[in-house]
């Protein structure tokens, strides 16, 4: 199959390894840049654990002295890994998505046994600080890149003659829409399949589009869910 990763540069690379070790040809067009805020400061207090739900929160981070040995809660295995990556002692991977991170976490702390620290970029797909804000936990966001709309000009020809296209966030797939608009591909022969880590991913697309969601919010479902579409073939 060939397969269009419109996943930022730093996540798209290792996982267009992974998918050209299964076979499959790669395409990586990227909607969205990573631009790392300068000058990121933490408040001085102490915190009982540190939230993510972006690798690339983590990822640009310059200096974690002081807070690598603070446990982190990350949303899934990739942002976990980049955590351990960067030197974070306690790292551990729970639920997939922001609803079952809140949840998880919630159950795990006591609000009365110190703040949270909410590593982040400018645009979320929830609102992790509210849910732990309702729950009563005192949350500092920390807002450390942006991620910033591209363009795929010049890709016209590779998504034309692809099979599939992986979609990991509500943004994206708004972004992935305009872009075909913009680049007047959407015509009859226009018949990727849009893979989808969550069903309000999907709700983004055109309600023709071919779509295939993954069973659960994380990459390995996504892949899997990439797999059944390439033996149907």
């Amino acid at each position: 199959m060939k397969i269009i990763i419109t996943r930022p540069l730093e996540d798209a690379t290792p996982l267009a390894g992974k998918l050209k070790a299964m076979g499959h040809e790669v395409v990586v067009a990227p909607l969205l840049e990573i631009v790392a805020r300068a000058a990121v400061t933490f408040p001085k207090r102490k915190y009982q654990a540190i939230c993510l739900t972006s690798a690339n929160g983590v990822r640009v981070l310059k200096n974690i002295e002081g807070l690598k040995a603070i446990p982190v809660f990350a949303v899934g295995p990739q942002s976990m890994q980049v955590a351990l990556e960067r030197g974070f002692l306690h790292v551990q991977a729970k639920g997939g998505d922001v609803v079952k991170l809140a949840a998880h976490i919630v159950a795990a702390l006591k609000p009365d046994q110190g703040p949270i620290l909410y590593i982040s970029g400018s645009e979320t797909s929830g609102d992790l600080e509210g849910k732990l804000r309702g729950e009563g936990f005192d949350v500092d966001r920390v807002i450390t890149y942006e991620a910033r709309p591209t363009s795929l000009l010049g890709f016209e020809a590779e998504i034309e003659s692809s099979n599939a296209v992986l979609l990991y966030s509500p943004r994206s797939a708004k972004l992935w829409v305009l872009a075909v608009k913009n680049l007047q591909l959407q015509t009859a022969d226009f018949t990727p399949v849009h893979i989808c880590l969550s069903q309000t991913i999907a709700a983004y697309l055109p309600e023709n589009w071919l779509k295939r969601i993954a069973e659960n919010p994380t990459q390995a479902a996504l892949i899997a869910a990439l797999d059944c579409k390439a033996k149907a073939e």
